[in-house]
């Protein structure tokens, strides 16, 4: 099935991927030119891990999972594919930022300077919980197959916007955090005076605001939405009746079956209404 706005959607997907990558080379030539490189020894060589593994991780790699549903070259896919794909790269996106949390907290006590003292900090913490918790939920409910139907319905709308929700978050802690280190570090010549590193910085941080206002846009258009596939069942979140029956799967199973190996085929039916669902809902919230 062909995309509305096709090209648009290219443009916008393409100037998004750039604007990513250069916020990861951004990050790292700062830290390498302005802030004396990289290291794991507990001094600022490894608080400098903290910006890299951020913005490569928590900014760029989360807005590209964000938008693995939304690329029409995937739509032929298998959902459980792209599903994993998804989960896989927000996990990534976890470990990175547990990683740089890590180079914080040791940095912190190497030069004995107290922990979660700034808004910046409390926020940070707060997105890698709720980010840690989002994944170990989508993983459990929508990855696996165990989880009710009706827990699916009910939980995805939440997980669609919770994950919006803490996308946003990362590009405004960001920002405090690109903001604090400047303010914290520059003092000869002072902030004020637009010294390169915080041009440099600044630029930094409109970079990786621009890339998450082009995910955001790109994520809800409703024309860029994963298309409908025939075959599809849509149940009401509450449990309720069906919605809509779309090809014959809903009747494929219940016809011709032999009384011998019903209980086979039932359960063959019930693992496919489960897939369908889970397809159904998450195209109707992304």
């Amino acid at each position: 099935m062909a995309m509305d706005g096709y090209k648009h959607f290219l443009v916008l997907l393409v100037s998004a991927l750039l604007v990513g990558f250069l916020s990861v080379i951004f990050s790292l030539v700062w830290v390498l030119h302005f802030r004396g490189g990289l290291g794991w020894d507990g001094t600022d060589l490894e608080f400098n891990w903290h910006p890299v593994f951020m913005v490569t991780g928590f900014v760029f790699i989360q807005g590209i999972a964000i938008t693995v549903y939304r690329l029409p070259w995937t739509w032929k896919c298998s959902k459980l594919l792209m599903k994993s794909i998804h989960a896989g790269l927000n996990a990534v996106a976890a470990i990175l930022a547990i990683i740089a949390l890590v180079a914080v907290f040791e940095n912190r006590n190497f030069r004995n300077i107290p922990h979660l003292y700034s808004l910046h900090g409390w926020v940070g913490l707060i997105v890698v919980i709720f980010y840690i918790l989002q994944l170990l939920v989508g993983f459990s409910v929508f990855l696996l197959p165990w989880a009710p139907l009706s827990l699916r319905a009910f939980l995805m709308p939440i997980h669609v916007y919770s994950g919006l929700l803490l996308f946003g978050t990362v590009i405004l802690t960001v920002l405090m955090g690109v903001t604090e280190k400047l303010l914290f570090t520059l003092s000869n010549p002072p902030y004020s005076s637009f010294p390169p590193e915080g041009v440099f910085a600044n630029t930094l941080g409109l970079l990786t605001l621009v890339f998450g206002a082009l995910i955001f846009w790109i994520v809800t258009r409703p024309q860029w939405k994963r298309p409908n596939e025939p075959n599809s069942t849509l149940l009401q979140p509450n449990g309720g009746t069906v919605e809509r029956v779309e090809g014959s799967m809903a009747t494929s199973y219940g016809h011709n079956m032999d009384k011998s190996d019903s209980k086979l085929n039932n359960e063959v039916a019930a693992r496919k209404r489960n897939l369908a669902l889970d397809e159904a809902v998450q195209r109707s919230t992304m």
